[in-house]
């Protein structure tokens, strides 16, 4: 299995739209990562987790499912990075590959040590345009070959079908 750890300000702070929603309203910044989150995790498969630090929001450390995405708000004094960071250390396993999503130099080469891999904010981001593309291509394809019936009917046969579905003799 695979699984994405996202370090959620980080990648808040490198993508263009989702930097200026948190201008306007942090909580929404937020909620939309998760929005793309859980778009990547239907399309990839992939388990994905995005960590807030308490930086931001501060208490208790909590956890949550929204979308099927697992979203953690660290406690407060720790950090999203060490949150991560011990998150990999327990997930890690010869049937699983760890992700971590962040631009954070440091970061990476922490986890590196520890056996994940990298995407960079960047990466995830031309990623994410990817699957959207390919989501949109999708559905337009979907929309043209779609046939109407699986049997070829006359016009006539069909007609009467529809009079007898909705009830009219």
């Amino acid at each position: 299995m695979d699984i994405l750890v996202v370090d959620g300000y980080n990648i808040i702070g490198a993508w263009d739209g989702l930097k200026k929603l948190k201008e306007m309203d942090m909580a929404q910044a937020r909620d939309k990562l998760i929005d793309f989150m859980a778009e990547y995790q239907a399309y990839t498969g992939q388990r994905v987790i995005v960590v807030y630090d308490a930086y931001y929001v501060q208490g208790k450390a909590s956890k949550y499912d929204k979308y099927e995405v697992e979203v953690i708000f660290t406690k407060e004094k720790e950090t999203a990075d060490e949150c991560i960071e011990r998150l990999v250390r327990d997930l890690m396993n010869v049937k699983t590959k760890v992700y971590v999503a962040t631009s954070d130099f440091a970061e990476q080469r922490t986890i590196f040590g520890s056996g994940a891999l990298r995407i960079s904010a960047r990466e995830l981001l031309i990623e994410m345009e990817n699957i959207e593309k390919q989501i949109a291509e999708s559905i337009a394809e979907q929309g043209i070959v779609r046939p109407s019936s699986k049997i070829e009917l006359d016009a006539n046969v069909l007609e009467q079908f529809e009079k007898w579905r909705r009830g009219v003799k």
